[in-house]
């Protein structure tokens, strides 16, 4: 897509903490959600990203104008939640988090749909992101009574005895990426409450063994790291009224084998059966920096110079 500048005038006569929120918290949202660059300069925004994304940035500022001058004050999160519901908005905790490529809203559709989805695509897609997002909304609905989240531990060879600590200091770096995810949603001391109370937990694959998980939303995160043994020991923990999300990069296994990875062969096993949907995510879903996109592609290009060899 192409990208565009764009310029929004803020009116005189409004307040301009009340338009952009105490320390530009509006702002931060808008810049947050939407991935888009906004710099306030006197009473003037400059926008600059996709221009359909750009275009749905100023209705909103339209609509913020409208909210101060009735109102007096806005919290534009309010906007994002009426303007998204009926586009698959998920609604945690207060914020709304809502797809921004039509890859994510069919992988959002997905997970609405199906009891186990694999989300499959490079760095950036939201393929973690909006699986803790479904996961803490179908909890806070009561769809759902705990969390349970779960990555290998692959540069530990999945081994963690040897290292200090209980359990949690163990894997805690492997799963610092769901926890940004979870922290973005809620506060850390509701995380806290959550994991004390064991709603959420978090654990290595290799603990999953000889469990059942009843009523929970599971989510295996870097599954392109799983052997196929494990991908399978995995998938046959679902319990009654629990939902699971499968994430991974098939071009980033960190396996001795390529081939070995569990991930791969899923998609040849499980492909048509009731229930269950893969999504396949691509450097147009990306919506970190700009720059990670060229960097995929610059990969695709190079793997593919070398299969012609």
């Amino acid at each position: 897509m192409l990208e565009t500048i764009s310029r929004f005038k803020i009116p005189p006569t409004i307040d301009l903490v009340a338009f952009t929120g105490e320390y530009d918290s509006n702002l931060k949202a808008i810049r947050k959600y939407f991935n888009v660059n906004v710099k306030l300069s006197d009473n003037e925004l400059w926008l600059k990203g996709e221009e359909e994304t750009v275009k749905r940035v100023s209705d909103v500022l339209k609509k913020m104008t409208q909210k101060v001058l009735e109102e007096g004050s806005v919290d534009v999160r309010d906007l994002f939640d009426v303007r998204e519901r009926a586009n698959h908005n998920i609604k945690v905790e207060g914020v709304g988090v809502f797809p921004k490529t039509a890859g994510q809203k069919r992988y959002i559709e997905a997970m609405q749909k199906n009891d186990l989805v694999f989300a499959i695509g490079p760095a950036g897609t939201g393929k973690t992101y909006l699986a803790v997002a479904m996961a803490v909304e179908a909890l806070r609905r009561g769809e759902v009574q705990r969390i349970v989240l779960v990555r290998p531990a692959v540069e530990a060879g999945e081994k963690l005895g040897f290292l200090p600590g209980d359990m949690l200091e163990k894997v805690d770096p492997y799963l610092r990426p769901l926890y940004d995810s979870l922290f973005d949603m809620m506060s850390p001391e509701r995380f806290n409450y959550y994991r004390s109370k064991s709603i959420i937990e978090v654990a290595p694959l290799a603990y999953m063994r000889g469990r059942t998980l009843n009523s929970a939303f599971i989510i295996l995160d870097e599954a392109q790291n799983t052997t196929r043994g494990q991908l399978k020991m995995f998938l046959t923990r679902m319990g009654f009224g629990s939902k699971a999300v499968i994430t991974g990069d098939v071009t980033q296994i960190d396996l001795e084998k390529r081939e070995d990875s569990g991930l791969v062969e899923s998609a040849k096993i499980l492909k048509g059966i009731e229930g269950i949907e893969f999504v396949y995510l691509n450097k147009e879903d990306v919506v970190r920096n700009p720059l990670v996109k060229r960097i995929i592609k610059a990969y695709e290009d190079f793997e593919s110079e070398k299969d012609d060899i």
